[in-house]
């Protein structure tokens, strides 16, 4: 592979990466977390300026980061 494909491939990122996301999570259909998608390191997903959403309840703001492991997504959405 010539050096410059390799380089390209190296600073490749997912689409959503670094762009407001909601992330659905598996044990609760009700419930989902707003951020900034910061990380994705193998498994786990890394949001910062989150907010908790609950249906019928205003948005929480989440102090820190916070991780997510991706077997407790069920869905992720991108925000434009």
């Amino acid at each position: 592979m010539a050096a410059g494909a390799l380089r390209s491939l190296l600073w490749w990122r997912p689409p959503c990466l670094l762009r407001r996301v909601v992330v659905n999570l598996t044990h609760d259909e009700s419930s989902a977390i707003e951020g900034l998608l910061w990380q994705a390191r193998g498994p786990w997903l890394t949001l910062k300026e989150a907010k908790a959403l609950k249906a019928s309840h205003p948005a929480t703001d989440i102090l820190g980061e916070v991780v997510i492991h991706r077997s407790q997504v069920s869905f992720l959405q991108v925000l434009p």
